[in-house]
């Protein structure tokens, strides 16, 4: 509780204090900068509206000159406190749509003199007062201008009102509105999830404000910083229950079929953390310290199956966990985590009720993966960690996503290995953010983690910025923070003079230090060569031949801390080691991937590793291995090595037993699956692989009693997997036969199934390419009745793996369809059937023909859009490919790309690197495999 602070755009260490949080602190130092920012916040644009809302003819360019042509709202008006009212109606009308009816008033202060009242305002229809949009009043007796105009603007989702004279700055005006508005399938602002229970359909009504639409819900000032106080009222029928941010304080019968239920005032917040919804579901709950009400609701056969109870006993800790971090109680009085059929996001961190996908919450103690569990365990970390930073501590606007995003996408990990410190979850940061982010932010294309405002403006933009690298990115450099300072003084928090700290020996201010990682995109490679003992860095492009863009103030340099070892003994960390390195003894930096940046050797000391690595791999970590293999494909695509230097870092995979290190090596090696897997290397690759594969597969097949039990370690379980798959697609025997052996079984006996459920994803998969149409149809009946969502998410998955062109274009069209595909799931099931080798032009050709209507669906404002341009152009590799993907962008450019806009030109710059790197490497690739296959 307490006052809230915003970090904005100009402050630095000392401004951004949240009480008893000096955590807050140390994120803010870690963005501060002094460069200068635009003073025009909003980018011309293509066209504009008329008072009635309909757009107009474009014109190029367009050049705002009213202020409702800008994206940003004036800063003349600051929102205080709403009161809402909404009434949603759980069965269509009489026209077969589902509606809601509300009236709001918002109390806000003129603090700029003006005789404009702009607020956001989205396919609402708006009741009139007196032929206007709103109703205007004044508070203490102020004054109140007369209303001349009103009218809405499509384009900046506008209501604007003007008025006959000026408000006076300093006093308080209320905003009187009344609305309806379509409670659609859109998974957008409010809307409507259907659900079957008992062979009934049930309809829930829920929301989903971030980030930019609460305007479809009410009129409000939709921005981050427009924080205020909502107080909540909701009409619903008695047969159903209502939620919200604060815990309900009246519920009242008001005649026999509607009630009405208060909440209470909520904490000065923004309006993208707003929650409403009204349902039939059931919670279960516990009470923690302080009588703090945590509930995890879902649909009454899940909480009756249990799946419910996963999520409330690990909730606890990771609560009492950021209360110790931060140092600070908990916010509010109660914690509603709900598990929703339709959801678009995977979770949202709505203050006091967070919104998950079923899949991210809900987990069967019998039927659900070890998989399934961490997952609901590091989401819930995640949404959890937000409640105080995000949420209590709130970005001024949407080009530093990453420090919400990013922070959250660090400290997942710390509440999750406190909740289970068995899994050693921290050490999959690796591969789950570190290794993901290297991919993105090595293309010229990326961007840095904070951006100018000027280039955030529409929602389309915003929901861009919802990427690998507000994430992933940032939690990578956040860890690395946290490294150099170290996690207890990162977790308390410092004063602006950090470099003074005893002991501490930093080559600069960490207010600098930072600026190098956050203003600038990219990250370096560290060269160290032993034989000469120099020490270089240089911004890594895994094609060196693209050109950057964007200027660096920098000059693309880093203050780059770096860890070593000699011989197997630590060294003291360095900066940018500031001490020669020679000799005939082994070197490896960067231990434990602790710092963001990759590594490079002199041909002698790869070669010692490598030797190592054939000898005696476990004198490396774990990590360390991982990062060996990484670092050395990823130099070997930027033609920093030779690419046969990459390969040979594979060959000790056959002693290799860890997850860790063969994730990566698959992971890298899929990128040659795709470029090979139709050409003639590909019988080669698989040989080889089929070779290195074998031993761990045989090796589960003994420590699992030949596949009848479960290894013990949570990682032994996910290297199971990765044996048992990997051994069926590169034909190991014996690997067939088991998983169709397992799906026959299933087949005749649905219930039990004999399959694990940390094999099921694999056995489904692999089953169905093998098989024909009995295999799939089997698997679509299993989808349609699947009670689990997890469940029902790896069939939807497997699904896509048929080699059957005619079954994967029906499932194509099956996702156009939300009676068969959920609305949610449809571009993530096109994305499955894109990685199947046969289905990738299949899916190209669906969405090439379709993309207006996907565009329309998915496209405008969804986060995870761009992932499926990602998806379908992951194998491009040809001139005719890059072709064809430029003559769609030009095609489609009266369409648009909306949040894919970014992912589309980097798919363009991937597909000509791939094409380089194909044409340069096939022959070499070829003889490598061949060779060592025998």
């Amino acid at each position: 509780m307490g006052k809230v602070y915003y970090v904005s755009k100009n402050v630095g260490l000392g401004l951004l204090v949240l009480a008893a949080t000096a955590l807050a602190t140390i994120i803010a130092l870690s963005i501060a900068y002094d460069k200068e920012r635009a003073k025009n916040r909003d980018k011309p644009e293509d066209g504009t509206s008329d008072s009635t809302g309909m757009p107009t003819p474009p014109t190029t360019p367009f050049i705002p000159k009213e202020p409702w042509d800008h994206y940003r709202l004036p800063e003349s008006l600051v929102p205080v406190s709403y009161n809402v009212t909404l009434w949603p109606r759980l069965e269509p009308n009489a026209d077969g749509l589902y509606i809601f009816t509300g009236h709001s008033a918002v109390v806000f202060r003129c603090v700029k003199e003006t005789d404009l009242i702009i607020i956001h305002s989205n396919k609402l229809n708006l009741t009139t007062f007196n032929g206007h949009h709103a109703k205007l009043s004044g508070l203490g007796g102020a004054a109140v201008p007369t209303i001349q105009k009103s009218f809405l603007i499509v384009k900046t989702e506008y209501l604007v009102l003007q008025l006959r004279s000026r408000l006076a700055v300093g006093t308080s005006y209320v905003l009187h509105t009344e609305f309806l508005g379509e409670l659609a399938d859109d998974l957008e602002g409010f809307y409507r999830s259907e659900y079957t229970d008992d062979g009934m359909k049930r309809v829930v009504a829920t929301s989903q404000m971030q980030a930019t639409y609460a305007r479809k819900a009410f009129p409000c000032f939709d921005e981050p910083a427009m924080k205020a106080v909502f107080n909540i009222t909701i009409i619903h029928n008695s047969a159903t229950v209502a939620l919200s941010n604060g815990r309900d304080i009246d519920s009242v019968i008001d005649g026999v079929p509607v009630r009405v239920t208060t909440f209470e005032p909520t904490e000065r917040m923004s309006t993208y953390l707003l929650a409403f919804i009204v349902t039939d579901f059931v919670n279960i709950q516990s009470t923690q310290n302080s009588n703090l009400l945590v509930r995890i609701w879902a649909r009454r056969k899940a909480i009756n199956d249990r799946q419910g109870d996963y999520a409330l006993n690990v909730t606890g800790p990771i609560l009492q966990f950021y209360e110790r971090y931060y140092n600070a109680s908990y916010p509010l009085s109660k914690s509603d985590q709900i598990a929703l059929p339709d959801f678009n996001a995977g979770a949202m961190e709505n203050w006091g009720l967070v919104t998950y996908r079923e899949t991210a919450l809900l987990y069967d103690p019998i039927m659900s993966s070890t998989g399934n569990k961490e997952r609901v365990t590091t989401v819930i970390s995640h949404e959890l960690a937000h409640m105080w930073f995000g949420n209590l501590v709130t970005l001024q606007w949407w080009n530093d996503l990453w420090l919400n995003e990013g922070f959250a996408s660090y400290v997942e990990y710390l509440g999750a290995d406190y909740a289970e410190p068995t899994w050693k979850i921290k050490d999959q940061i690796l591969l789950y953010d570190v290794h993901k982010v290297f991919a993105v932010d090595a293309l010229a294309s990326s961007h840095p983690l904070s951006r100018r405002e000027d280039e955030v403006n529409d929602p389309a933009q915003i929901s861009e910025m919802f990427n690998t690298i507000s994430y992933s990115k940032g939690a990578a450099v956040l860890r690395m923070l946290s490294e150099f300072l170290t996690e207890p003084v990162f977790a308390k928090g410092l004063s602006v003079s950090i470099e003074n700290t005893p002991g501490m020996h930093l080559p600069d201010t960490v207010h600098n230090i930072m600026n190098h990682w956050t203003l600038q995109m990219g990250f370096p490679v560290v060269t160290i060569d032993t034989r000469t003992g120099s020490i270089t860095q240089k911004h890594f492009l895994l094609d060196p031949e693209s050109v950057v863009d964007r200027p660096s103030q920098f000059n693309y340099t880093w203050f780059v801390p770096v860890k070593w070892m000699k011989t197997g003994v630590e060294q003291q960390q360095y900066w940018l080691l500031q001490k020669t390195v020679s000799g005939e003894d082994w070197v490896l930096a960067n231990i434990n991937v602790s710092g963001y940046f990759r590594v490079n050797y002199d041909l002698d000391n790869w070669d010692r590793l490598l030797s190592l690595l054939n000898t005696d791999h476990q004198a490396l970590s774990v990590i360390n291995r991982a990062q060996i293999i990484d670092d050395t494909f990823n130099l070997a695509r930027a033609k920093i090595i030779h690419t046969t230097l990459a390969l040979r870092t594979t060959k000790y995979l056959s002693n290799e037993r860890e997850y860790i290190p063969w994730e990566s090596a698959l992971r890298n090696l899929d990128y040659y699956i795709l470029m090979f897997d139709r050409t003639e290397v590909y019988g080669a690759l698989q040989a080889y692989l089929k070779k290195q594969i074998q031993p761990l597969f045989e090796y589960f097949k003994i420590i699992t009693a030949d596949w009848t039990r479960v290894p013990t370690g949570h990682t032994d379980q996910y290297n199971q997997i990765n044996a048992v798959g990997m051994a069926c697609s590169m034909g190991v025997e014996g690997c067939r036969e088991l998983i169709q052996g397992w799906y026959r079984q299933w087949m005749k006996n649905p219930h039990p199934s004999p399959i694990h459920p940390n094999l099921k994803s694999t056995v489904y998969c692999a089953a169905i390419a093998f098989g024909g149409v009995e295999e799939w149809d089997f698997a679509w009946r299993m989808f349609k009745n699947a009670t689990l969502a997890s469940e029902a998410s790896r069939l939807r998955s497997a699904m896509a793996c048929t080699k059957v062109p005619w079954l994967l274009n029906r499932y194509l069209d099956y996702t156009l369809d939300p009676t068969k595909i959920r609305k949610q799931d449809a571009t993530s099931t096109i994305q499955y059937i894109a990685r199947n080798v046969v289905g990738m032009p299949l899916a190209w050709n669906f969405v090439r023909a379709k993309w207006s209507y996907i565009f329309q669906q998915y496209g405008k404002a969804s986060f995870s859009f761009s992932n499926l341009i990602h998806a379908i152009t992951r194998r491009f590799s040809s001139e005719f490919e890059l072709q064809e993907l430029k003559k769609f962008k030009e095609d489609n450019l009266h369409v648009g790309f909306g949040s894919a806009t970014l992912a589309l030109e980097q798919a363009i710059e991937k597909t000509t690197a791939n094409i380089k790197w194909v044409t340069e490497n096939k022959a070499q690739v070829l003889k490598w495999f061949t060779e060592e296959s025998t």
